[in-house]
């Protein structure tokens, strides 16, 4: 009797530690970006190319991470009023581009979409074509043609 009441004693507290384990993970608090130091400070443009170029490194290096990112904001897109993304677009090389097909020298399928704290929502919308901007969010990675950042914060 004594042994089974050692290995009820023991799982009970295995499973006590286990819950607290477990509610510490759920309830731990999220990263305010706004206020976090960036892990990196880079053009938009290059980080766009560095992505494209090799995917992997790129991935291994900025997912996840704190970037304060500079760049010419070619679009605003407001869906809704919670929810504003700032578009910074690729755009090639237009000397090696004929006259004729200078439209084909942007690449809209692919850029830098900034997805902004609604607290900086009001302040995105008034931002004019490019119209050069800092901006600091959470690197999520390339998602199609599109490299994603997230919970953005305008910096001055």
């Amino acid at each position: 009797m004594k042994t089974w009441l050692k290995v009820v004693l023991v799982l009970f507290v295995i499973g006590i530690i286990t819950v607290i384990l477990v509610l510490r993970y759920i309830n731990k608090p999220n990263k305010d970006i706004e206020k976090a130091k960036a892990d990196f400070t880079l053009n938009a443009n290059d980080l766009y190319k560095e992505y494209t170029s090799n995917k992997t490194k790129a991935d291994s290096l900025y997912n996840d991470k704190v970037i304060e990112l500079n760049g010419i904001v070619t679009n605003i897109e407001a869906p809704s009023d919670t929810l504003v993304v700032a578009v910074f677009t690729q755009k090639q090389d237009t000397t090696q581009v004929k006259s004729d097909d200078l439209s084909s020298a942007f690449d809209v399928d692919g850029g830098v979409r900034c997805t902004m704290l609604q607290k900086y929502c009001n302040e995105a919308k008034k931002i004019a074509p490019n119209t050069s901007l800092k901006t600091k969010g959470l690197c999520k990675g390339m998602i199609g043609s599109d490299l994603i950042f997230v919970k953005c914060s305008i910096v001055k």
